[in-house]
């Protein structure tokens, strides 16, 4: 073969290298929006008021006829989505590695959490059940679904490329989140002059995340490729078949390979930690704004909207300082930022929208960076052939295994009534993922995985 000739396969390897990260990047852009738009803006505070509006004299609801504080029911059922995803995640994760095939999953996925979310549109009256039913599958299968997408970042970029593309993939979602969050900002603040109701706008809001997701989500099932793996390969034709009904032995058996590799193990922990704390306050941020600060709902659209600005710059600003500094004191860093901004969460005075705004700025400088690193860093930490298995951890750990944080928060103010005394309640888990993290030696996780370690990590 002449040098001619391998140039060219070169190339055209890198082009087709691109042309799946450009389609990658896209599923971003299409689950975001149901991340922005509804756990963190709508949901949360309308669920809640569709709740209290269901709640006896005393502010509880019965669901199974088990007594809830109103103003903790959306807690509760995200904690809910998250344990049930928990079940589900590892059986698709071991069927996607053993049948090489992550598309077919990676569609039923999405298109059921999108479907969920369209149907939220019906979530009126005092409706409570539906939408709590409808936001734990909706969670569920985005968690299912971002395991199965977190899946393809190692088969699509090699090691030095890794930070980079992650934290593209991360840009792109807050972009799209920031776009559809304007048109709800416009749609909601001038709800008359549409002709709609302030309750039919935001169910509204609700239902075209859902039909977003559904949209867009067809660009990146377009251009992904399946690969199948050596274990799907020996396994033989029967594997695909089979990949299901085998589902539980696999995941005993992606347990016991984990145990080979400590320090991944290790690293899992710490994210696991300090990740319940961010994804809590990402879910219960308007909740807290709302009802204990006292703002509107354009106010509460307007703060999530420069959260999703600044994180598009925040995340690329950190991809370019992991290069610099590498990933792990990067991440390191901001968990000590989101440690002090938290805490100055707690002292917000009540109807201050500026205060929220300064302290939404804090958040959104490190919430994409934070987020796209630490996949990143996972990435260089998972066996070759076991993607699929091992980020079905690491979404236990990013959206499977936050169910603590919400649970916290729940009871924290079901025992004080106090949303302060909950939102600060939320330290422990920056601080306690900080400490973890620093004791791992990423360098040596890296080696003991079988990969390359990049030249600074």
């Amino acid at each position: 073969m002449s040098t001619e000739t391998v140039r060219v396969g070169a190339s055209d390897e890198a082009v087709e290298r691109r042309r799946e990260q450009r389609g990658w990047y896209f599923y971003d852009w299409a689950c975001s929006v149901y991340s922005t738009s509804v756990l963190t803006v709508f949901l949360g505070p309308y669920l809640t008021s569709v709740a209290e509006s269901a709640a006896d004299a005393d502010g509880f609801v019965h669901p199974l006829g088990i007594p809830v504080r109103a103003g903790s029911f959306f807690a509760y059922s995200v904690s809910l989505s998250v344990i049930l995803a928990v079940v589900v995640m590892p059986l698709v994760g071991s069927a996607a590695d053993r049948s090489g095939r992550k598309k077919p999953l990676l569609a039923a996925a999405a298109y059921t959490g999108a479907a969920a979310t369209t149907g939220m549109f019906f979530l009126d009256g005092d409706r409570y059940l539906l939408g709590g039913l409808l936001l734990i599958v909706a969670n569920a299968a985005q968690s299912v679904a971002m395991m199965l997408y977190n899946a393809y970042l190692p088969q699509i970029a090699p090691p030095e490329e890794r930070d980079a593309v992650s934290s593209r993939g991360w840009a792109f979602g807050y972009a799209a989140g920031s776009l559809v969050l304007v048109a709800n900002l416009v749609l909601y603040s001038a709800h008359d002059g549409f002709g709609v109701s302030e309750t039919t706008a935001v169910r509204i809001c609700l239902a075209a995340a859902g039909l977003w997701w559904g949209a867009f989500t067809l660009v990146p099932l377009r251009r992904l490729r399946d690969r199948r793996s050596k274990a799907a390969g020996a396994a033989g034709a029967g594997a695909e078949a089979g990949a299901t009904s085998a589902g539980l032995r696999q995941l005993v058996a992606t347990v016991r390979d984990m145990r080979r590799h400590p320090l991944t193990l290790a690293f899992l922990l710490a994210y696991l930690i300090y990740n319940d704390g961010i994804q809590t306050v990402i879910s219960q941020a308007s909740v807290y704004g709302s009802e204990e600060l006292g703002l509107g709902q354009s106010t509460l659209i307007g703060a999530v909207l420069l959260v999703q600005v600044l994180a598009v710059a925040g995340a690329l600003t950190m991809g370019r300082l992991a290069r610099a500094y590498g990933a792990k004191r990067t991440i390191l860093g901001s968990l000590v930022a989101w440690t002090v901004t938290l805490g100055a969460g707690y002292f917000l005075p009540a109807g201050a929208p500026v205060w929220f705004f300064v302290l939404a700025a804090g958040i959104g400088l490190v919430l994409g960076g934070s987020q796209a690193l630490s996949r990143s860093l996972f990435s260089h930490l998972v066996p070759p052939g076991k993607e699929a298995e091992y980020f079905s951890a690491y979404e236990m750990s990013d959206r499977g295994m936050s169910w603590l944080g919400p649970l916290l928060f729940g009871v924290t103010y079901q025992l004080t009534g106090s949303y302060r005394s909950a939102i600060i309640s939320l330290v422990a888990f920056f601080v306690i993922g900080f400490a973890l993290l620093a004791r791992v030696p990423v360098r040596r996780a890296i080696e003991g995985a079988g990969n390359p370690v990049p030249e600074r990590i």
